[in-house]
């Protein structure tokens, strides 16, 4: 019998990865009986302030235990710092320039309405696709992605209080709102919920602690399905914490001395930075206690209660992820599960008189990234520049998948070789971008970061040059000063596709 085209496609496709799988020493799966499963947690609003990545004051034992079991990324980037596109590019391994999805309402399939999302490309050959949390983001009109998840979604609140007094008396408050998809038309009308609160609670009264819960149920479901020949699972989770509101159970707000925890140093934009670039109010101010203008600096105290509850709330995170890794060692599922920690973008602590993201600046764009997994050498650290976009191509080598080209662009480059060789590199640059009047798209090297800020085609053009070599805290920008190094970034930036317009978002 003779064979057809597309099956001779298939079996070149399956002898093309087990080369390459060969030439990385990673193994190659014939089928989905013995090809890894995918564990993915995802985290909201989470910067690098970890045990693991250097800070001293972090109390996040679980996330340093898992750093331990892998690779930590110590240059990692998000594409985006805002929730919903950040995790599209995740989910597409697509930039926001290359989709158009770049706003908190943005509808994946209006867009692109022919994608096939990471969870899909699992799903089509052969896993067990479920997803809970918080992983594409709901509310602003949005409502996620259900077509991702074949096997089923579970979905909890991101904006949650127990204590009345946090919510005028349990009134509906505008963030709420906003995150349910009720009253869209009338947010402002609205009262503003309380920026942090801390009962004496158990952790499962907040949605965090219910999601671990819910984790350890699956991955028993998963271990057992699979033990009597079942699919490998894809199971993506989402926590919320440290996203606002800074809800935790009192016992983490009580592993802190707020008075011991850094604030910020610098409250001022950049010097010689454009005006489109700078950013005060916007989140912060739906909350509060915080001024509902966009006033800074905060009072000292003000400042003090917001650092406190971002940490506290980090360390509520980490207790819940301990939990469902306690859990999955019992299971013994390490020896076949590819474990991928991930943020959606940084956080501003007032630095720049910024709080919160939405910018183009380091703390809003650094990420805390980590995969652990077979063949992954425990406690490795790279300085490879790497980006969101990435995992998607990552994720289907390491699983022996053939390399996923769409339909939506394929931004992405696999970093097998950096897992295998934490000094090998695959580029020379970071990319992201920030949609405001003008479009910002940056370039972040080793020691530099170029952004172009440009309105409509033709238009005027504002440049920002960082060098953190020099200036870690982004005081000065340089652009002026260093024509050359502009122009050098700029040759990097102008191999980009022109961006899909921002103006439709």
């Amino acid at each position: 019998m003779k064979a057809s085209r597309a099956d001779c496609k298939v079996a070149c496709r399956f002898v093309l990865a087990c080369a390459v799988a060969i030439l990385i020493h990673l193994p190659c799966f014939a089928g989905t009986e013995d090809r890894p499963n995918i564990l993915m947690i995802l985290v909201d609003d989470l910067k690098p302030i970890l045990g693991c990545y250097g800070d001293s004051h972090a109390k996040t034992p679980n996330i340093d235990r898992l750093a331990a079991r892998g690779m930590r990324f110590e240059r990692a980037y998000c594409n985006q710092a805002v929730c919903a596109p950040s995790r599209f590019t995740l989910m597409l391994g697509s930039h926001s320039t290359s989709t158009g999805l770049y706003g908190l309402g943005s509808k994946l399939r209006e867009k692109v309405p022919n994608a096939v999302t990471l969870p899909q490309y699992f799903a089509q050959h052969g896993y067990h696709v479920e997803g809970m949390g918080k992983v594409f983001h709901v509310g602003h009109g949005n409502e996620g992605d259900p077509d991702s998840f074949p096997n089923g979604f579970i979905k909890d609140k991101v904006i949650e209080y127990v204590d009345p007094k946090s919510t005028s008396g349990g009134q509906l408050t505008r963030e709420e709102a906003l995150f349910t998809n009720q009253a869209l038309d009338r947010i402002s009308k609205l009262p503003r919920g309380a920026a942090w609160e801390s009962p004496d609670v158990p952790d499962d009264a907040y949605a965090d602690g219910r999601l671990a819960k819910r984790m350890v149920s699956k991955l028993q479901e998963a271990t057992e399905r699979r033990g009597k020949g079942g699919k490998p699972f894809f199971l993506v989770a989402g926590f919320v914490r440290p996203h606002l509101p800074f809800s935790a159970p009192k016992k983490y707000w009580d592993l802190y001395d707020p008075q011991a925890l850094p604030l910020a140093k610098d409250f001022h934009e950049p010097k010689d930075a454009p005006k489109v670039a700078g950013k005060r109010g916007g989140e912060i101010a739906a909350y509060e206690p915080v001024p509902p203008g966009p006033v800074a600096p905060f009072s000292e105290e003000l400042q003090r209660s917001l650092v406190h509850g971002y940490y506290a709330s980090t360390s509520y995170m980490d207790a819940q992820l301990g939990m469902v890794m306690e859990e999955f060692d019992r299971l013994g599922l390490g020896r076949n599960t590819i474990v991928v920690f991930w943020s959606d973008h940084g956080f501003h602590l007032g630095d720049h008189g910024v709080w919160t993201k939405h910018t183009n600046y380091e703390q809003a764009n650094r990420i805390p990234m980590l995969i652990c997994g077979p063949n992954i050498a425990p406690g490795s650290t790279t300085k490879q520049l790497v980006q969101s976009v990435d995992l998607y191509p990552t994720l289907a080598q390491m699983a022996g998948l053939p390399a996923p080209t769409g339909p939506q662009a394929m931004d992405g480059l696999s970093l097998v070789p950096v897992l295998q060789d934490p000094t090998a590199r695959i580029r020379d640059h970071a990319f992201h971008v920030f949609p405001k009047e003008k479009l910002g798209r940056a370039i972040r090297t080793e020691r530099y970061r170029l952004v172009e800020w440009r309105g409509n085609p033709g238009g005027a053009v504002e440049w920002e040059l960082y060098d953190y070599e020099e200036d870690p805290a982004e005081s000065r920008n340089l652009a002026r000063s260093k024509p050359e190094v502009v122009e050098q970034l700029k040759a990097i930036l102008n191999r980009y596709p022109e961006p899909l317009s921002h103006r439709s978002r």
